[in-house]
């Protein structure tokens, strides 16, 4: 399931028209209210060896990419069937349990965790929203403009062509984060071809459409030469590392009893918050200074 599909529907009212000044208090807001309905259902995880592999990767990640917005990350485990990560504004990155069995070394895992922090960093989330808010207004214009709203065949068509141009921005959004998430893999001294591998994993599972960063996006092997470009072109910072999946680190999942409380494996409630149960939204201080690249897409 692709999370990030159903935010729309979550913020709409959080988020509609929301003036520049507020924005950092509006992506804090949503990002509060995505962190409730996730506990709410139960699927936030508190209490995993999990996070033992996690959060090492995390930490060397959030000394490049916390300067570069307005809150600190978080990366928080969830529970899903199926291997997937996705970012939330204000600075909440989710992991899934699924995810950290797929991935097969921590490169992997690190270029998965900084497309997502890109997505924050470029303030993905609020922009599209915005856009499509403009794509619906003036679709909704034109169907009035064309028929007065009553002509079946302009609808489909305008609809259609709504659709195309929100595919569009989705795709540019993508490779923008992919470029972004290397180069924040490279800052932290992650190998950036982490991404590349992964791409190509997924390519061969046959489940990339249920993790964001793949679903409705750009052909895996644009995105690959797109890569790969953007590393040839940039070898002060990407030179030294190679495409050579044979020296990445092995991921060291931590092993347990399936049985045992406390079970790592997907689908394990021992480790989750039963329905219901409220927790502490994690501390998220606004930053004094703003992204370099606050505001792009």
């Amino acid at each position: 399931m692709n999370r990030l599909a159903a935010l729309p529907a979550l913020i709409a009212l959080s988020c509609c028209l929301a003036a520049p000044a507020a924005a950092a208090d509006q992506e804090q807001q949503i990002g509060q209210q995505v962190y409730q309905q996730l506990q709410q259902k139960g699927e936030i995880i508190t209490n995993s060896p999990l996070y033992s592999v996690l959060q090492p990767i995390a930490d060397r990640i959030k000394t490049v990419a916390d300067p570069q917005y307005q809150y600190p990350f978080h990366f928080i485990l969830v529970h899903e069937k199926s291997p997937n990560a996705f970012a939330v504004p204000g600075g909440n990155v989710y992991v899934t349990d699924s995810l950290m069995h797929f991935v097969e070394n921590k490169e992997e895992l690190a270029g998965v965790l900084c497309h997502e922090t890109s997505h924050d960093i470029h303030h993905d989330v609020v922009n599209n929203m915005r856009k499509d808010q403009n794509l619906q207004m003036m679709a909704t214009l034109a169907a009035i403009l064309v028929g007065r709203g009553q002509n079946p065949i302009a609808n489909e068509g305008i609809g259609l062509a709504a659709n195309a141009q929100a595919m569009t921005f989705s795709r540019s959004v993508e490779t923008a984060a992919d470029l972004k998430g290397s180069e924040t893999c490279a800052q932290s001294g992650y190998n950036p071809y982490g991404m590349v591998w992964l791409f190509q994993k997924f390519a061969k599972s046959g489940q990339g459409g249920s993790l964001e960063m793949m679903a409705d996006h750009p052909r895996d092997d644009h995105r690959i030469s797109d890569l790969e470009n953007h590393f040839k072109q940039n070898p002060s910072l990407f030179g030294t590392f190679a495409n050579d999946p044979s020296n990445a680190t092995p991921l060291p999942l931590p092993v347990s009893d399936p049985n045992a409380p406390g079970t790592v494996g997907p689908g394990s409630p021992a480790h989750r918050l039963p329905p219901g149960t409220v927790v502490p939204y994690p501390p998220s201080t606004p930053r004094s200074t703003t992204s370099p690249d606050a505001g792009t897409e």
